[in-house]
């Protein structure tokens, strides 16, 4: 049994394809901070269509514990204070696998 943490970003315009680029080499930094994230996949979208995100972050722990641990991390906090200022909007979505 695995927890699977599924966020989806939608990007401000400005600068946005070296805004996406940076966010998504902060994100894929995290695995080797933060011990209980066991994976992490990060993708920025190449469809362009009006239902589409721009990013999707999909990251896996062992547990919920494993994610209430990475949540308020230094290293993640990090991330999320550029993410913040960059985007507009964001959707996530835990489950078990």
């Amino acid at each position: 049994m695995m927890l699977v943490h599924v966020v989806m970003f939608q990007f401000k315009e400005e600068d946005k394809e070296v805004n996406m680029a940076r966010v998504k080499t902060m994100l894929e930094a995290l695995p080797s901070k933060i011990d209980t994230l066991r994976t992490m996949e990060v993708g920025i979208d190449i469809s362009r269509s009006e239902r589409s995100f721009d990013m999707v972050l999909v990251s896996t722990f062992d547990d919920q514990a494993g994610l209430e641990v990475y949540t308020p991390h230094s290293a993640h906090q990090e991330v999320v204070s550029v993410i913040k200022e960059v985007t507009t909007l964001s959707k996530v979505v835990d489950y078990i696998q």
